[in-house]
């Protein structure tokens, strides 16, 4: 049978379909045994993500009385958490950001509503405790701190936006600040880096799209991104040297726009999306070059695959959940499972459930076996360079490891950050608060505070209280003071034998007094001592014998020495 050919102009005319191996990319939510259920997540109204993943913890922000705080639970916790989950609790408002070192998995920064960034290590298994000290507290913004970011190449390099209309660049190790870029003027809505670090990206509340060399601090291009007065986020696409950006029209419609890093007066590409209210945030995969984008309030999640040519994005697909969202966190791709032909992995927060999802986005393959098209040779946890060669104006790209066959990445524990070491020495740390407590002065009498080297604390009470009625008594019946108060007995030598007088106290107007005779017994000492009489105070001189005080004692004495 013969076929005609088409002609040369019909065959140029019809493009057909075109090819992609991400075309069928779908969706997959994870059981509910797989999920993390009862977390309480923070209801800070903020446009970044307050979760941050690894392949070994997960970390949510959550809400809390007083301060800020998040909970970091290893990959395989799932399930229902419990409410006294620990948490780290060292920042004094809200976490705006979390975002875990791309070289150590043990070690996570967090920035608040403090002004504070914060460096946290995690160790193994998750904390036991709440975690209250940080390895280093970085302060340098005026307000609120709402995006971190580290370096994708240099080691302990770390970039923070506020709503100071700034973004400082940090030396984490050393816990300094390296450069202050000023170039904004108003507040920074997102912050994206390039694969090796040497270009960035911002947006801004004044709707202008920004391409900045960190090292520099020089604004390389500026143009007018998106129309719209709501948030407006952007992504570099890894070294291809392309910006993918998401925002509103003028006429308040979502919006997504690529743009050339050289040349941002006119976009490559600005196509409508919708006509929902929620902000929009692009996620890029580098080694696949698909761009997911999720909005804040929406259930679903939309992906588009960029090219080097015209159009330069290509819709795929969209993932539907009937769940809103608050917010994703986003699994490196060596933290992808590749049994599975899983390309990426979010974790989705629920805006009205106390819930945690993950998210695969599968490429349907029927084959067990490793896919190398899928997998990319991607960017290892091994640093290209040290945080003092970036500075010093080096640039080098990631360093590359196989998804087949993995790498074992280092999870050494950083020295906590001291401001100072002299301050470190425990005695030097008594001394300076010794000499920094107040002194308070002392306006007691000076009498009462005489004491001289015979004297006791009873003589002190003593003399203290002169006035009162119990000194009254005393003077009365001739005692000695000072041997009242330190034996509460008076003896006294007569031609008859030794006469003790003892004299207690029950009440400010009686006294119990008692005369013992020498040759009693001691049976007898005891009878008289239950024996006791309570003899009247008189306002008069002090007698000089008992037998003229009281002539009717004397005579029941002696009638009580009778046989």
């Amino acid at each position: 049978m013969h076929i005609p050919k088409m002609p040369a102009q019909s065959q140029n005319t019809f493009r057909g379909i075109r090819s992609s191996k991400f075309r069928h990319v779908y969706g997959k939510g994870a059981r509910k045994e797989n999920c993390y259920e009862n977390v309480l997540i923070t209801q800070k109204a903020h446009d970044t993500a307050a979760c941050a993943v690894n392949p070994k913890f997960v970390a949510i922000a959550v809400e809390v009385a007083g301060g800020g705080a998040f909970i970091v639970l290893p990959l395989d916790k799932t399930g229902r958490i419990d409410i006294n989950t620990p948490k780290v609790t060292g920042h004094a408002g809200p976490v705006l950001d979390l975002k875990w070192c791309p070289f150590n998995d043990n070690l996570i920064a967090s920035g608040a509503d403090d002004c504070t960034i914060k460096l946290w290590h995690i160790p193994d298994g998750g904390l036991k405790a709440n975690l209250t000290e940080p390895l280093a507290d970085l302060q340098g913004h005026q307000r609120r701190v709402s995006i971190v970011e580290w370096h994708p190449t240099a080691e302990n390099v770390l970039f923070s936006a506020g709503y100071d209309y700034q973004i400082l660049v940090w030396d984490a190790r050393r816990g300094v600040l390296m450069q202050t870029l000023d170039l904004h003027t108003d507040v920074i809505y997102s912050l994206s880096l390039n694969r090796d670090g040497s270009r960035m990206a911002t947006t801004s509340r004044d709707k202008r799209l920004r391409i900045i060399d960190p090292l520099s601090g020089k604004v390389l291009q500026e143009g007018l991104c998106h129309e719209g007065s709501k948030a407006c986020k952007a992504v570099y696409c890894g070294d291809m040297g392309l910006v993918f950006t998401t925002g509103f029209s003028r006429f308040s419609d979502r919006q997504y726009g690529v743009w050339d890093e050289k040349n941002l007066n006119t976009p490559l590409r600005l196509d409508t999306i919708d006509s929902s209210s929620g902000v929009l945030t692009p996620f890029y995969d580098h080694d696949t070059r698909v761009v997911f984008v999720a909005g804040k309030g929406d259930g679903n999640i939309r992906y588009y695959e960029i090219t080097d040519s015209p159009p330069y994005c290509h819709f795929l697909s969209q993932y539907i959940s009937g769940e809103p969202q608050r917010g994703f966190g986003v699994m490196p791709k060596r933290g992808c499972k590749v049994s599975q032909c899983e390309i990426f992995r979010f974790y989705k927060l629920y805006a009205t459930k106390a819930i945690c999802e993950p998210i695969s986005m599968i490429v349907p393959r029927k084959s067990d076996q490793f896919q190398p098209d899928l997998y990319p040779d991607t960017a290892s946890p091994t640093p290209a360079m040290s945080a003092e060669e970036w500075f010093a104006g080096t640039t080098r790209g990631p360093v590359l490891m196989s998804m087949k066959t993995g790498m074992t990445i280092k999870t050494h524990r950083p020295l906590p950050l001291r401001p100072t070491e002299s301050s470190s020495d425990k005695n030097a740390d008594k001394k300076y608060a010794f000499l920094s407590r107040e002194t308070r002065a002392d306006y007691r009498p000076l009498e009462a505070s005489v004491k001289t080297s015979s004297s006791t604390d009873k003589d002190l009470k003593t003399s203290t209280n002169l006035d009162t009625k119990f000194q009254a008594l005393q003077k009365l019946w001739g005692c000695n003071v000072k041997n009242m108060g330190d034996n509460k007995e008076q003896c006294s030598t007569n031609s008859s034998g030794i006469e003790s007088e003892k004299t207690y106290t029950s009440t400010k107007n009686t006294i119990n007094k008692m005369n013992i005779k020498s040759g009693d017994s001691p049976h007898k000492l005891t009878s008289y001592a239950m024996q006791e009489k309570e003899i009247e105070i008189l306002e008069k001189p002090s007698p000089k014998t008992e037998s003229e005080s009281n002539p009717n004692e004397s005579q029941e004495a002696a009638a009580a020495e009778a046989p």
